[in-house]
């Protein structure tokens, strides 16, 4: 063991200190320099929407290129549902087709986007309570996250990972958990949810211009004006309380990404409606950002 004199020691307690206060500096600039990701929910609706050219699809091709470019993306997905919260921490996250009946061009599809395993593991790290799980190798990119993507960054090269919904928790879990995700904003991770807030498989009617159903379009207009007025407590609390809700929301996961995204946004951000519509006669494919 290597013994140091009096004078020594204190000189190394001092050049502790000095690193600390320099390496805090540094993170601060750091922060300071990056800029702070919108966050968004988006509609996401039939895997068709992956491949077709429809207003919604331009939609979302327009949106990307206004977008700033971020470090990484963190999507929740509806089509991730675990027993316990988990990201995922693999390199090159496989594009999964999570789904059946479909045209083989939609099979055919994939989403080469690398993940962003230092940044899941930070999550796992910073967040305490609940406890998050780094999964390297048994989920992917689901077409919740990857038929959206593709039109908003369709070059796949901005890294992915997502996050997963515990299906054992309240609706109030995953907005506090929002909450929690914000300070990825602050370090240039856009945070996104992939979801529909009217999701009704079985009421669906198919065909382009299938007429929505009118307790479609009443619950979808009144989450629109709790969002609006920033009621986010009654998005929580109150969207069983009525037979349009029932309907609309008959299965809470695709419900549940839009409580990332408003745990996740700021009291006085601006919120921009940057789609609005009805497929399928069942599913709200609203669209809405934070910024």
């Amino acid at each position: 063991m290597i013994k140091l004199n009096r004078r020594d020691a204190i000189a190394g307690i001092l050049f502790a200190v000095a690193s600390t206060i320099l390496g805090r500096k540094m993170m601060s600039v750091d922060r300071s320099n990056a800029e702070k990701m919108p966050t968004l929910f988006l509609g996401h609706g039939s895997p068709m929407n992956a491949i077709e050219d429809n207003d919604f699809t331009q939609t979302l091709q327009r949106l990307g290129k206004s977008l700033p470019r971020p470090k990484a993306i963190l999507m929740v997905s509806a089509h991730w549902e675990t027993n316990g919260t988990w990201v995922t921490g693999m390199e090159n996250p496989k594009t999964i087709h999570d789904f059946y009946g479909f045209p083989k061009a939609l099979f055919d599809v994939q989403y080469p986007a690398s993940g962003a395993p230092q940044i899941a593991t930070d999550v796992s790290n910073t967040i305490i309570t609940p406890n998050i799980g780094v999964d390297n190798n048994k989920w992917g990119l689901d077409h919740g996250t990857w038929s959206v993507l593709m039109h908003i960054f369709p070059n796949a090269d901005v890294p992915v990972f997502q996050l997963s919904l515990d299906r054992s928790q309240s609706i109030s879990f995953h907005y506090e958990l929002g909450k929690q995700l914000s300070f990825l904003r602050e370090q240039g991770v856009m945070i996104m949810g992939s979801g529909n807030i009217v999701h009704n498989l079985g009421e669906i009617k198919w065909g382009e211009d299938a007429t929505p159903h009118d307790w479609a379009i009443e619950f979808d207009e009144w989450a629109k004006k709790k969002l609006v007025n920033r009621d986010f407590n009654s998005l929580i609390t109150d969207p069983l309380k009525s037979k349009e809700g029932k309907l609309s929301i008959p299965t809470l996961e695709h419900y549940l990404p839009l409580l990332y995204v408003l745990g996740a946004s700021g009291e006085k951000e601006n919120l921009v409606f940057d789609y609005e519509g009805i497929q399928l006669s069942s599913m709200s494919m609203r669209c809405l950002r934070f910024s």
